[in-house]
């Protein structure tokens, strides 16, 4: 959905391209841009805390045992609960776009975390 520009239900050697440009010589702000699309699951334009739980626990299973045992003093629902407070400056329990972005470059390790692909 994120790379599928056309919204036609496929990505296209054009999106692909694309994609591909983003995630590797984008600007910070560009990388984060598409990571909220990402990880905005129902396309609404804001991450919700159940997509903020989704996207924690896709980290944590992505990133395997090594994560949970730097982490066995915080489950991956405590760590999502903690990531979408700080993020939601606002509190009106949504993190909208500028927010996420603003929240990610003020913090390096969030921003790691978040786009483990553009380290």
């Amino acid at each position: 959905r994120t790379f599928d520009s056309d919204n036609n239900g496929f990505i296209d050697f054009k999106e692909f391209l694309l994609a591909i440009d983003v995630t590797s010589a984008g600007s910070p702000e560009e990388k984060l841009n598409w990571a909220f699309r990402m990880y905005d699951l129902d396309g609404n334009g804001v991450i919700e805390p159940q997509e903020m739980s989704k996207i924690v626990n896709s980290i944590y299973k992505m990133m395997g045992p090594n994560q949970a045992v730097m982490d066995k003093y915080e489950t991956p629902q405590e760590r999502a609960d903690s990531i979408f407070r700080r993020m939601d400056i606002n509190s009106d329990g949504r993190v909208e776009m500028k927010e996420f972005v603003r929240c990610c470059l003020d913090d390096q390790k969030l921003i790691g975390l978040l786009t483990p692909l553009s380290q």
